[in-house]
């Protein structure tokens, strides 16, 4: 897609001091970004929820600002004349091409116009090129990287399908391109290569991907010999990057709230049991439960899953049964199977259900607690939970290490985890873990100390 270079890449070791300054500057400048995309999109958070009408003054706050940067920008850059000895169409016609004409007299080009007016592939492909080091001034490159580094920050968060991906590329190969032009007496190596370099130090310096960003440069230019060069670059941004702060996916993640969690657990996860992040009051229903104290359940909480319980007179002694989920429980109760007294009503319950009534919906379109509608007489009657319940959940005793429970919980990709006590004569179940019992805001906000420890 891009050719970078016809020839054999050579490079010494005064390229490879060369090749190590841009991975630092990678890892600086991806860090930095990272760090302002943070902000930035706080900052923007705030501005969404005020409602539909802010949203869109944001996106046309910024969409001005970025044709005032792509359209006056190119203002300030001189003509230049055309090459003489190239093959391509000089000035350009048309809306994609290397030489854009904007307002310069015949037989010559503005190099920050091929830029800024111009599809992204070309802009990439430009930037990339080998064919003319000279092609693009040193001043252009950094007006260029100035523009795209900080409209790329603004732009994303907005109401618009604007990714990252493309603009890192962009920033990340002006600025290669840049010190390749700054450094041409010292290294042997193109230009173009440069730009390569300079793009995949930004991604990984924002990114922090390291073999799936080498195998998407190394497809972009079809040139194995540059792998070497790649990965290093990838490596040193990464390193320098990661002393600073996390990715930018990661960041965004967090700020999301979303319960990520890692491949391995934290090391101070190795000091705690499976039973020491249970906390909350636990709400248990009996295997045959009145009507009312599960509406009262599921009103008062959100929980997604509940442990089951058979207590006497059905059993001698309280056992755990297993664990019904929320959206079951609704279906049950839509139905209004129900029984005056507190007896069993066995398999022969589900011959009123089909398969497809405890299918998984869709988003925002399963049943609902306010769907429900439940008169005073059907709440003080019982429900037999026995035919919906999960009989056989994973569970993990109370003294199980909370690491080698968060990887197992991974691992399986589990939703529900529930600790029972390994000792007899105790309730039947502990609690259940989900994802937020295994992340580190809450664990280290249940014991503080641990922070002083790690």
């Amino acid at each position: 897609m891009f050719d970078v270079n016809s020839e054999i890449p050579a490079y010494n070791t005064p390229d490879l001091l060369a090749v190590i300054l841009i991975g630092v500057l990678g890892g600086l400048l991806g860090s930095l970004y990272n760090y302002l995309v943070d902000k930035v999109l706080r900052t923007y958070s705030f501005i969404n929820e005020r409602g539909p009408a802010f949203k869109i003054l944001l996106v046309i706050a910024i969409s001005l600002l970025t044709s005032c940067c792509a359209y006056g920008l190119p203002w300030i850059a001189q003509c230049t004349p055309c090459p003489t000895d190239s093959d391509k169409e000089c000035p350009t016609i048309g809306r994609s091409g290397n030489y854009k004409n904007f307002q310069c007299q015949p037989g010559h080009y503005n190099d920050l116009a091929s830029l800024f007016l111009n599809t992204n592939d070309d802009a990439i492909r430009n930037l990339f090129s080998s064919g003319n080091k000279n092609e693009f001034h040193i001043t252009t490159l950094f007006i260029f990287f100035t523009g795209i580094y900080f409209l790329g920050v603004i732009t994303y968060g907005i109401a618009v399908p604007s990714g990252l991906f493309i603009p890192v590329i962009l920033a990340g190969a002006s600025y290669g391109r840049l010190v390749g032009r700054l450094m041409g007496s010292f290294s042997s190596l193109d230009v173009g290569l440069f730009a390569l370099l300079g793009a995949a130090s930004f991604l990984g310096g924002t990114m922090r991907m390291t073999v799936s960003l080498c195998v998407i440069l190394l497809e972009l230019t079809n040139d194995l010999l540059m792998l070497p060069l790649v990965m290093l670059v990838l490596l040193i941004s990464k390193t320098v990057a990661d002393c600073f702060n996390k990715g930018v996916y990661d960041q965004i993640v967090k700020m999301k709230g979303l319960p990520y969690l890692e491949a391995h657990g934290e090391p101070y996860m190795r000091h705690l049991s499976a039973g020491d992040v249970c906390s909350g009051p636990l709400i248990v229903f009996s295997s045959v439960e009145k009507v009312g104290n599960i509406m009262h359940a599921l009103m008062m909480t959100r929980h997604n899953g509940f442990p089951v319980v058979d207590e006497p007179p059905f059993v001698e002694a309280p056992e755990l049964s297993g664990l019904v989920l929320r959206s079951h429980l609704l279906v049950l109760l839509q139905r209004k199977k129900f029984t005056k007294n507190r007896v069993l009503s066995g398999s022969e319950l589900l011959t009123v259900f089909h398969a497809f009534d405890f299918a998984k919906a869709g988003s925002g379109k399963g049943l609902k607690v306010e769907d429900l509608d439940l008169s005073e007489e059907e709440m003080e009657m019982y429900v037999d939970l026995h035919p919906i319940t999960n009989t056989s959940p994973y569970m993990v005793a109370d003294t199980m290490s909370l690491a080698k429970a968060a990887v197992l919980f991974r691992e399986i990709g589990l939703r529900h985890l529930c600790v029972v006590p390994k000792t007899p004569g105790r309730p039947p179940i502990v609690g259940i873990l989900t994802r937020h019992d295994f992340m580190p805001e809450h664990v280290l906000g249940l014991y503080p100390q641990i922070a002083h420890q790690k």
